[in-house]
């Protein structure tokens, strides 16, 4: 804003006693008022736009953590659909507690008992016996025997895999959407916090006018005849302004 000059045939106007010196100090008195309610106006306005880039960095954060969520929700289920194909294809057995409570990897399960064609056709092959000795005994092997055989404990092994990581993904996930809500709770804080900025912005800002509207009465004042009535207005003016500048900035 800038500086206020009062014309020296004003000032010359003025009467050189009290009731003079207070009208002539008026328009500067106002000046500063005026000056101090345009840097707040200016400051608040500042803090609404940080706090408007806060709540928008906020925002970001708050949906990536709803992107976590809805992909780790998407992989359980995807886990889930798996585990029920399994399960529909033919019987799935629990661990038991010893398994799944041992720390590290678990041990080695120990070789599945053979039906014993299946016993016999295998130790005819290690013990190295002729084709002739071997191929009866392999043509006596039904498929499920031989199926079975070679598939122990595969299936009870993967069904507890796909349980156990369909839980984790939905453990993950529910902690995602609890970070999302807290993120979207700061994000109404940071916009609320915002609005309040903008409001008191905009609230200094009328009370810059009303005290450069006293500083422009106050001038007039000093070159006309009828300064009281003027001079009033100015006061009044400038009152306001300062009235409703200490309002905004204790209760708004």
């Amino acid at each position: 804003m800038a500086e206020l000059k009062i014309p020296d045939e004003l000032k010359a106007q003025v009467p050189q006693t009290l009731w003079g010196k207070i009208l002539a100090a008026t328009p500067v008195v106002m000046t500063v008022v005026a000056t101090m309610l345009a840097g707040l106006a200016s400051s608040e306005m500042t803090r609404a736009q940080y706090h408007r880039a806060l709540a928008a960095q906020q925002q970001s954060k708050t949906g990536d953590q709803w992107e976590f969520f809805q992909a780790k929700r998407l992989r359980s289920a995807l886990q889930l659909s798996t585990l029920d194909v399994l399960q529909a294809t033919g019987e799935v057995r629990p661990l038991d507690a010893a398994t799944l409570s041992a720390i590290g990897p678990p041990p080695a399960p120990p070789a599945p008992a053979l039906a014993p064609a299946v016993q016999a056709a295998q130790d005819a092959v290690l013990a190295g016996r002729p084709e002739s000795e071997v191929s009866p005994l392999i043509a006596r092997l039904t498929d499920p025997e031989s199926e079975s055989a070679g598939r122990p404990n595969h299936r009870d092994v993967v069904a507890a895999r796909l349980r156990y990581t369909a839980q984790r993904y939905d453990t993950e996930s529910r902690l995602n959407q609890a970070i999302a809500y807290l993120y979207e709770l700061q994000v109404r804080r940071s916009n609320f916090t915002a609005e309040r900025h903008e409001r008191r912005s905009q609230r200094f800002f009328f009370g810059m006018l009303a005290a450069q509207a006293a500083v422009i009465v106050a001038t007039f004042a000093m070159a006309a005849r009828k300064r009281n009535l003027l001079w009033g207005l100015a006061a009044a003016a400038g009152l306001a302004a300062v009235g409703f500048a200490v309002y905004v900035y204790l209760f708004i």
